[in-house]
């Protein structure tokens, strides 16, 4: 499946609400630090319920050691300032989706460092900043999984 990389979250219910979203799809998440929070946060543990122990869950000191953990997928930046629409890639499995923190987004140092074609946006109506973190990944993540049949999936009882 795909690797969700959020890129030092601020909002423990984001993290714990993607953390279900990974255990609900097979996605492997990767969170770099420094984070927000800390993992044993109440809020946190409250938006994962008790999927924490079906996701997998990596803690890295830097985004270099998060990617050669994995190593070195493609690597697809999600950003408001980016242009090409994230529906318009077909993805690979570990293919890697890197987020930035809920208040600023991707810095631009980190965004630089992923080529333009694989720098990525979500549509959004005019006018608007951003979309919630946990929408914007479960976004990114059901199309990536929706390319891939929803493989692993239960459909129907």
């Amino acid at each position: 499946m795909i690797n969700v990389i959020l890129f030092e979250p601020e909002i423990p219910p984001n993290t714990g609400n993607i953390i279900r979203l990974c255990a609900n799809t097979g996605a492997g998440l990767h969170l770099v630090e420094p984070l927000g929070f800390d993992l044993d946060d109440a809020k946190l543990r409250r938006a994962g319920l008790d999927y924490h122990e079906a996701a997998r869950v990596h803690r890295h000191a830097s985004l270099d050691d998060c990617m050669a953990f994995l190593g070195q997928p493609r690597l697809f930046a999600f950003s408001a300032r980016s242009e090409k629409r994230f529906d318009l890639v077909a993805y690979a499995r570990n293919d890697a989706l890197l987020f930035g923190p809920e208040t600023r987004g991707l810095p631009d140092a980190v965004l630089s460092r992923v080529p333009g074609p694989q720098q990525l946006q979500l549509p959004m109506r005019a006018g608007q900043r951003s979309l919630n973190l946990s929408n914007a990944v479960a976004v990114a993540v059901f199309e990536a999984w929706r390319q891939f049949d929803y493989d692993g999936a239960r459909l129907h009882d």
